[in-house]
């Protein structure tokens, strides 16, 4: 009779802490993938829990190719990639994975070159030239033709680019491979490339170190990075001719020039858009889950955060350097959200 007793008083204890949980104490959901929204989602991720708690998020900034690859394996519950997926991945994946926009941005080509003051001008076709090791010399007279007037030192350019599978690099090649037919045809797009020349830095923060760190250097970054290690970066010439410096506006209105062309699935490029004032190396970025869900308790939590995130999540973004969603995509993504199905 003791022994039950205890037993007794036992079960209604964890009856008891199982019912103040709320079935979610100590519940962690795993992601991986894109460097390029790192600051901001762990912002997100912050946020979240102190408003959730018992909720945790673990979230690997690898690069795009490791999110995609991660969720495709099912060891992540969502993935994060600038690059929305191919076809091909897509029908590879174990499941139908659902592309989520969740902030916009800007890769900038971040330059470290002693002796210039002032901010250089580049072409799309320039840029092209570097990366493709046509152009080697800062002082080049495509270069001086962009910039007359500056005094542009005769250093030895050296170019830096992502090692890992990245959707920063997607973005970059995507914008190069529209502005250059030689790029397109010789390196093409992709979110890892073969590169003509250079020096590789694993993620958003070793192609920024690298930069950093090597006279003559030149890369590209998303726009957080560069501000926040104070490293200059090129004023771009957009497809209409107009010189544009990177900046929230910019990338807006690189959105807004292409709204109407937004597919239902959100798989779309806004790289060279062609609004007056659209920044050219603009993009969504995208969180990745899949229709079904596995998991019960994780499913119904990363419906309620990508709900909080395609909302109250926005206002963070500009903070950072972000662009938020516009009105007409969140509502199609509301829309999508309804499609996610919890066990």
């Amino acid at each position: 009779m003791h022994k039950r007793r205890i037993l007794l008083v036992l079960l209604a204890a964890i009856a008891i802490a199982g019912s103040g949980r709320s079935g979610y104490a100590d519940l962690l959901i795993n992601g991986a993938g894109a460097t390029f929204p790192y600051p901001i989602y762990s912002k997100w991720f912050d946020a979240y829990e102190k408003a959730n708690p018992g909720i945790k998020f673990n979230y690997q900034s690898i690069g795009s190719g490791g999110g995609i690859r991660m969720l495709s394996n099912r060891t992540v519950d969502v993935g994060g990639s600038d690059a929305p997926l191919t076809d091909q991945q897509l029908s590879e994946a174990p499941g139908k994975i659902l592309h989520f926009p969740s902030v916009m941005g800007a890769v900038v080509v971040a330059y470290n070159l002693p002796g210039e003051s002032g901010t250089l001008r580049l072409t799309g076709a320039a840029v092209a030239d570097i990366f493709a090791g046509k152009i080697t010399k800062w002082d080049d007279d495509k270069i001086k033709a962009l910039n007359p007037g500056a005094s542009i030192p005769s250093t030895d350019i050296v170019v830096c680019h992502r090692s890992d599978g990245s959707g920063t690099t997607y973005i970059f090649t995507d914008y190069l491979s529209k502005v250059s037919p030689s790029w397109s045809s010789d390196v093409g797009k992709s979110t890892a490339v073969k590169w003509p020349t250079g020096l590789g830095g694993k993620g958003n923060e070793g192609v920024t170190a690298l930069v950093q760190q090597t006279p003559g250097a030149i890369g590209y970054v998303e726009l957080i990075y560069a501000l926040n290690n104070k490293i200059p970066f090129a004023t771009i010439q957009n497809k209409g001719g107009k010189w544009v410096v990177a900046s929230l506006e910019g990338v807006t209105a690189a959105a807004a020039s292409m709204a109407s062309s937004i597919p239902a699935d959100f798989r779309i490029s806004i790289t060279d858009a062609p609004g007056p004032d659209a920044y050219p190396i603009s993009s969504f970025t995208y969180l990745l889950v899949y229709q079904q869900q596995s998991k019960k308790e994780v499913g119904e939590q990363i419906k309620k955060f990508l709900q909080w995130a395609l909302h109250d999540g926005q206002k963070y973004g500009p903070e950072l350097k972000y662009a938020e969603l516009p009105a007409a995509v969140v509502q199609k993504e509301d829309a999508q959200l309804q499609q996610i199905q919890v066990p």
